[in-house]
């Protein structure tokens, strides 16, 4: 169970990390994400907010993930 739960966990770092910059890219590129003088909206600085705490979970996933299988690594050689 240690295994397959490392791999989910190293899948949802892999699929945050594909898809959240290019959401970041389509945003910024939004007419709502600037106003008149070029300035962020709010617009923009909630979805850099939501998008920086969603690669944060995926860094600790990703962490996770590889601790989790070191750790079933380390348990197979010693039993």
């Amino acid at each position: 169970m240690l295994i397959f739960t490392s791999v989910v966990l190293l899948v949802n770092a892999f699929f945050n990390v594909i898809v959240w910059p290019q959401f970041l890219r389509r945003v910024s590129r939004d007419d709502r994400a600037r106003d008149e003088e070029g300035n962020a909206t709010s617009f923009l600085r909630v979805h850099q907010v939501l998008i920086t705490l969603a690669l944060t979970i995926a860094a600790v996933s990703a962490v996770g993930g590889v601790v989790g299988l070191v750790n079933a690594a380390t348990a197979g050689q010693a039993g």
